[in-house]
């Protein structure tokens, strides 16, 4: 655990230690949680972290239209 200070224009920077065990390159997401701060790291490449995570046979295309008829089906006036 560290205690951090704010600089005069409100950064912090996160020990290097912290930066490595978390494996934070250049972004972090920042999220207000009401009474504290919550950084997630995020990767430099999203997709390289997502590959391999959906296993289908369909193609882009077809994953594609199906979201756009339930968008559609969902979202119909009345």
């Amino acid at each position: 655990m560290s205690v951090l200070e704010l600089d005069s224009r409100g950064r912090v920077t996160i020990p290097k230690e912290i930066r490595d065990q978390m494996e934070m390159e250049k972004r972090v997401l920042v999220i207000n949680a009401g009474d504290h701060v919550k950084l997630i790291p995020l990767p430099s490449d999203p997709f390289k972290v997502l590959h391999g995570g959906f296993k289908t046979a369909k193609t882009f295309r077809e994953l594609r239209r199906e979201a756009e008829s339930l968008a559609r089906e969902t979202f119909k006036e009345d």
